[in-house]
């Protein structure tokens, strides 16, 4: 027998792994390089404040990603540690976590909105903060 209460948890564990699903695969070059691929993964009322402080949206996002460093299968990729994520109402989710970037370091944290199953999960808003080498 399932109370309401397992059935609740399994639902925001499956949400919050369907954003953190989402939140992986903008670290990969595949996808960061394909309009196809990335742009449906972004809310249209996005907003990002970058670690460079440099705010972008979703308009912005499609001229930027693709020639951004990370996008080149070749080149340094986002290696992410640490994800972790809550649900914090139905149909939001926030992520936290960590990236290393060809030596940079950087803390995440994202909002990832679902407005309805045909849209599914998308990164309504993303911040990245730089970690100066001497911080542990």
């Amino acid at each position: 027998m399932t109370d309401a209460s397992d059935d609740a948890s399994d639902d925001a564990s499956d949400d919050v792994q369907q954003a953190i699903a989402g939140e992986l695969s903008l670290t990969d070059p595949a996808v960061r390089s394909s309009r196809a691929r990335f742009e449906p993964l972004f809310d249209p009322e996005f907003v990002e404040v970058g670690s460079s402080g440099r705010r972008y949206t979703y308009d912005e996002m499609p001229a930027w990603l693709p020639d951004n460093a990370g996008s080149s299968a070749g080149g340094p990729r986002y290696e992410p540690s640490a994800v972790t994520g809550v649900l914090l109402a139905p149909g939001l989710v926030h992520l936290t976590y960590e990236t290393d970037f060809d030596g940079r370091r950087a803390r995440r944290s994202s909002l990832w909105r679902k407005q309805s199953e045909e849209t599914g999960w998308r990164m309504y808003y993303h911040q990245a903060t730089p970690v100066p080498p001497e911080a542990g």
